[in-house]
């Protein structure tokens, strides 16, 4: 799955290791493209997330690049409230 995810990728001229910058209350998180696709295809909901990406692939780079900000976003926020759960 995540083979064919990344050819997806790929095949928009779209490196997999790129990655996005986020900040979380003065902390800066880098996520790969290929990170965030591994984060989902690793739940549950892997095969809803693989529809998504393959409807915007569809679109372009702009559709792509929001798509990865939204999900990359999720799946951080979701590891970072689940590791202030553990610590309390």
């Amino acid at each position: 799955m995540l083979q064919r995810c990344k050819q997806l990728l790929l095949d928009k001229n779209i490196n997999p290791i790129s990655s996005i910058e986020y900040d979380v209350n003065g902390e800066i998180h880098t996520l790969s493209l290929e990170w965030i696709v591994s984060a989902f295809i690793k739940t549950e909901k892997k095969e809803l997330f693989i529809q998504m990406l393959e409807e915007v692939v569809q679109g372009n780079k702009s559709d792509i690049e929001i798509f990865f900000q939204q999900m990359g976003q999720l799946v951080l926020m979701s590891s970072l409230s689940k590791n202030e759960l553990e610590e309390t």
